[in-house]
């Protein structure tokens, strides 16, 4: 409990709206290009091979889309040549895409909704002991004439992503592997009353665990919302500032 609580209070100055105090301690979303879809790659922890494939697929450098990389579990459990990397959770987003687990790679591409115009930001604390403090926050639009509003209940999605640049871990392209991941709803009864002091409708912090080989160095946060129908209707990922407020994150690309 002492390590969360930690965790959670480095996140506070994160989830703080201090631009100054953000450069120099944490990571958030502010300030960084909204993508406009999720390039999701689904690789087997038994294809050994998919992952030093020179021809991965992967969106253009401009393309602005979050590229996330899931290592699917398989039967061969932790004999698997990439079962340290691989996650349960790419298992239940599997289902909710409607995909079956893959023998050696697969993709799915899903836009964000350009007419929804929410907005979303997720930020990251100090990590600490194996834990970092997360959160993400979410304010659909006020209605406006032509302007799509969406609805209500919202799915959100928030992962824990670490960034592996190509010639490094095996890999001749970069990389960007889930390594944990949270989900939950948001329903219209629990939406906050938008004021000054609260410009977001609906926020969630916790404390999420960092596995075991990951670099804390490397890790960012991506995150998105669902509405009612399955729609993305926003989606955000962190990037690391320095003290002189250069971005040392990790912005879209393959």
């Amino acid at each position: 409990m002492k390590n969360i609580a930690l965790t959670l209070a480095s996140l506070s100055l994160a989830l703080a709206h201090a631009p100054q105090a953000l450069a120099q301690t944490h990571c958030s979303s502010d300030g960084a290009p909204k993508p406009v879809a999720l390039f999701e790659r689904f690789i087997s922890a038994d294809c050994e091979a998919c992952w030093g494939d020179a021809a991965t697929p992967a969106p253009s450098a401009k393309a602005g889309a979050v590229v996330l990389d899931w290592i699917v579990p398989s039967a061969a459990g932790d004999d698997a040549p990439l079962s340290a990397a691989a996650t349960t959770d790419a298992l239940p987003r599997l289902q909710a895409l409607g995909r079956k687990p893959p023998s050696l790679t697969d993709v799915h591409v899903s836009p964000v909704d350009a007419d929804a115009h929410g907005r979303l930001r997720v930020a990251h604390g100090v990590a600490f002991n194996d834990y970092v403090g997360v959160g993400i926050n979410f304010a659909p639009s006020a209605a406006k004439p032509q302007r799509k509003v969406a609805a209500a209940p919202f799915a959100f999605h928030l992962l824990l992503v670490e960034a592996i640049p190509a010639g490094t871990d095996g890999t001749v392209v970069p990389r960007h592997v889930v390594r944990n991941a949270f989900e939950g709803e948001w329903l219209p009864a629990q939406r906050q009353a938008r004021t000054p002091g609260k410009p977001w409708a609906w926020m969630e912090t916790r404390s999420m665990r960092i596995p075991e080989g990951a670099r804390t160095e490397r890790l960012h946060l991506v995150g998105w919302v669902q509405d009612a129908s399955g729609q993305i209707v926003a989606a955000a990922q962190s990037v690391c500032r320095s003290y002189r407020g250069r971005y040392d994150g990790h912005l879209s690309g393959g």
